[in-house]
This record gives structure tokens, sequence and C-alpha cells, in this order.
């Protein structure tokens, strides 16, 4: 039984063309786990939002939404509420109330439920999703990945028939967003409820799927069982960058049979077929180290007197010309570190170097002016005017000197902008102040593998023109491929550094899907490309060429 179908799908944004949807039809099965996937800007967000009556943006409509049989604006309201949830990108947005338990409760006491089934609910809900512990505390000392599983505990407590899902990992670190993705398949499989998520984190969440389907340019371009979908991928050179690693190692090298996609299907398909004479690339050569960018030493730093420490006894070096990279999980005191370089946030112990001078001997804003800038995690915060091409004037940006097309979205006001996009302007107008050092927070969350690499691109071209670039990031693919160093936080210190080839692979969680497949099999490998030499260079088992 179809729970959900799309007819003839089209929405277009006021003043804007072309349709940010186009024609779209498509039907999800009662019970079903379906996975939408799509290039940054491709239009999965606006497709999800206009499934969900409450969520439908201003714009021109045309085609139907129905759910169980019956068009979405017929629903009564309540019903609405209550039988289609809905978890947003970012877990902030979405919290309404100060306290975990009053969460909880806010959808069913919104909809009138009695207080003993209020209370027998949300009891049941806390337990399933192991909140007791923090059940009584502020939602705004929750981190990333807590506020996430609180929004989907709270969604989940309304008894829901299906469940939609905007990027929901978003902003969390990989761990956190193995365990939510997880616990997305425990409630499918256990509940046989009906979920429809989108992602550019695809690793995890395609073989979980039962159906996937993708999107180009507002148009759903396939639609159907993964393996499938990904054969029929295989000439659309950006999408399948998206796919699982183990998809990726098998089309690049040109294998026949059934296409893997899970760490342990292509860990089979390597043993089965690739020799392992060769165990490891020729090791790169290390960039010289430069002077001192950045310098945290012995840092401290607590948001209140009677906090505990976020940063403590920090230590860490960024070198001039290089980019470097921090990972560890959500609220270690990756953001924070940034915000004290960039002079927002005071520690009350250390000192922070930038370009060698003391960051409190920057007077009168000097330490913004062609120096230091910073990307913040919520790019929203930078915005300030009605479109896209008035934020651009107004920070003094040159389109030509951009190396992406922003052209489409000039007309858009920025919030109207899906969230890759958001990072683009945003990094467009960061980029306008020409810094020598430059932090960003983040800066690929909500983009596609393809943009990522096209990041990855201008960040070379900045180190090499002279810029430092620090990052915070959850993301492990793009670190190992475009970092010179990495570190990992932990509990506000850093426990490691090294070069990402070190880095990965002595990690077993922190690390690549390409690290994990061939661990043992071979050495110091931490992308597909890599993979793919190694594969190349060894052979086939039994003399065959490889590929």
């Amino acid at each position: 039984m179809d729970l959900l179908k799309a007819e003839n799908l089209t929405f277009t944004y006021p003043l804007t063309d072309p349709p940010a949807v186009s024609d779209v039809s498509f039907r999800i099965g009662e019970g079903s786990f379906a996975v939408l996937c799509g290039a940054t800007g491709s239009g999965k967000s606006t497709l999800l939002r206009l499934l969900k009556r409450e969520l439908v943006p201003l714009g021109e409509k045309s085609g139907r939404v129905l759910f169980c049989g019956v068009e979405t604006e017929e629903i009564p309201a309540s019903e609405s509420a209550r039988s289609v949830g809905f978890v947003m990108q970012n877990p902030e947005q979405q919290i309404v109330t100060d306290k975990v338990w009053h969460e909880l409760a806010f959808g069913l006491e919104n909809l009138g439920t009695p207080q003993p089934v209020i209370a027998r609910r949300v009891a049941e809900m806390a337990g399933y999703f192991g909140i007791e512990s923090w059940y009584e505390k502020n939602t705004s000392d929750l981190s990333g990945g807590q506020k996430q599983l609180l929004n989907l505990a709270a969604v989940m407590v309304m008894n829901p028939k299906i469940l939609i899902l905007d990027e929901p990992t978003a902003q969390l670190d990989p761990i956190a967003a193995s365990e939510f993705i997880t616990t997305l398949k425990k409630l499918n499989s256990d509940f046989s409820l009906t979920v429809l998520v989108a992602e550019h984190r695809l690793e995890e969440l395609i073989p979980a799927c039962d159906s996937l389907l993708v999107m180009e340019k507002g148009r759903l371009i396939a639609e159907g069982p993964p393996r499938g979908v990904i054969r029929d991928l295989a000439g659309q050179t950006e999408l399948m960058l998206s796919m699982p690693a183990a998809a990726r190692l098998f089309r690049a090298l040109g294998s026949e049979g059934e296409c893997p996609l899970t760490v342990r299907e292509g860990r089979r398909m390597i043993e089965g077929n690739y020799d392992g004479r060769i165990r490891s690339l020729p090791e790169k050569a290390l960039p010289e180290k430069g002077d001192p960018a950045l310098e945290f030493k012995d840092v401290w730093f607590r948001y209140g007197r009677n906090l505990p420490d976020v940063l403590r006894g920090l230590n860490l070096t960024a070198c001039r010309n290089e980019i470097f990279c921090v990972l560890g999980g959500n609220g270690s005191g990756k953001s924070t570190a940034l915000g004290c370089a960039s002079g927002i946030l005071r520690p009350y112990a250390g000192e922070i170097r930038v370009l060698g001078k003391k960051l409190k001997e920057y007077k009168n804003q000097s330490l913004y002016k062609n120096c230091l800038a910073l990307l913040p995690q919520d790019v929203q915060t930078v915005f300030l005017r009605n479109t896209v091409r008035e934020e651009l004037v107004d920070a003094g940006v040159d389109a030509g000197d951009l190396p992406f097309d922003l052209s489409p979205l000039y007309d858009k006001h920025p919030y109207d902008c899906s969230g890759g996009e958001q990072q683009l302007v945003a990094l467009a107008k960061v980029l306008a102040t020409k810094p020598e050092v430059l932090l960003m927070d983040e800066p690929t969350k909500g983009l596609d593998a393809g943009k990522k690499r096209d990041i990855a691109e201008i960040l070379r071209k900045l180190k090499a023109s002279g810029v430092t670039v620090v990052i915070v990031t959850h993301d492990v693919e793009f670190a190992a491929s475009a970092a010179d160093r990495c570190a990992m936080f932990f509990r506000g210190s850093v426990v490691s550094t090294g070069a990402p080839e070190e880095f990965f692979s002595e990690n077993n969680f922190y690390t690549t899907a390409a690290a994990r497949m061939s661990k043992g099999i071979y050495d110091r490998v931490v992308t597909v490309e890599d993979l793919v030499r190694l594969c190349e260079l060894n052979g086939k088992k039994g003399g065959g060429e490889a590929g």
C-alpha cells in the first residue's frame, strides 16, 4: 500500500526561475525505508517540505501530494501534525522549550492529549531513546547529537505514520551520526515505521534502504532498489562521487557482477580479486613547516564562572600555508577554540597568537582587516540582505574572482537557499575580506561530494596564495582528501596530530570507509583513490589485469 504519493509535483519560489522542483512523481510504500539524494541545490529540501503541509514554502505549486490516499491539504491539521513527522537539518531550529522533558511533551500538549497519556508516552519514549540521564537538563546544555536525538524522540512520541528527515546528521560527528542512523534503522525494523530521509552522508544509509531516489536540477532522475540505481548511475560521475566507498571502488575498477554497498562487501571484493604484494603507495613528501600562523599555548576557557572548562590547557599550532583540520566529538571544544582564535570568546588563561602577534595586541578591529576571518557553523548569522545578489554586493564580492558560480541564486533570499547553497554564499562573503588566516567551522555541511571536491580545490588555491586554513569538521572523507595535517580534539585539548595517511590509518572509528575496507590488506590507505591505485598496482589474483 502507498503511504505517500507525489503526482507531477512542481514548485517555484517567488521571483525565481526555473522551478526548484519540476514534475516529480514517486510513491513510498508503507513500512519502507527510502533515501533521497542529489547534488546541493537539486531540490531535495524543497521536495521534503512540500510533503508536510505545515512546512510548504511560499511560492507557486502544482501537482498534488497524497497521504494515505488523501490530498495533504484536506487532512485535518491535528492529523497532519501527528502522522507526518519531520526532523530538520539544524537541531537548534526545531527545539522550542527550555527543558528536555518539556520538549518531549510539547507536541502532545498542543494536540490536547490527556495528561496521563502524555506522562506514559513521554516515559516510554525517554526509555526507548536512552534519554533518562538527561531528562531534567536544559535543552541549551545538550550536545549536537543529543539535540538531534531529542528532536527525533519528540516527533516519535506522537506516533507518526511516516518520518521525514532533512539531512539529520549534517551537524553530527561520525560516531553520533552512525548511532543516529542505527536508531532510524531500528525504528523502521521494530515498528515498521516508514522513513524518508534526504542526506549527503550515504555510506551507511544506502545499504539500509529499500528505495533510493536521486534528484538532479529539480527532477527525479532515478528511483528503485539501491544496487540497480547505482548501476544505472555508472556514467554520472558527479552523482557517483556521493555513493558508498565500496560502490565507487567497484565502478572505478570496472568490476563486474553485483555492486558492493558496505565496507564488508567491499573488503570481500578486494580479498577475493586482488593481490596484496604491494602493501602501500610511495610515501608523500611532507610539506616543509612554515612559521606558526595560529598558536594556542596552554589555553583555558569556560562559559561561566561556575561552569566546567571547555578548553583545558589547549596547545595547538597551525603553520603558515597549510590546511589544518580539527576533528572530534560534538561538545569536545572545537568550535569554542575557533571562537577564541577569532576574538569572539576570551579565555581566562593561556595565550593565543595570530601570525606571531598576541591576539590582545590587535587593536581597533585590525585583526579582521586582511588578517583573520571566520566562517561560522551557523552561516545564516552572516546574512543581512534580502537577496543573494545584495549580500555579495554588500560584501564587495567580485563574481569573476569566485571559483564557483552563484548566479542561479542571485534573486533568492539567502534563507530560501538550501543549506549547501548558504554555505557557498557565506564562504564567498568571507573570502572577500582576503584573510591570511581563514577559520572555517563545518564548511562542508550540506554540500554534496562534488561541491566538497570543489571546496577542497578552492582551499588548495588559497593555500598556494599564502593563506593558512584551519577547519573544524566532522567530515572525515573531506579531511582525508584536503588536509595537510589533522588533529583530534578530546575534552578540550588535542590528543593527537598527524598527516592524513598516518592519522586516519591509526584510527578505528574516526577514519574513512576506504581505510576500514583495506585495514590489514593494505597500509596507509585513506581515500578511495588510494585504494584504486593499490588494487591496480597489485593486479588481479592469478596474474589478471586490474579493472
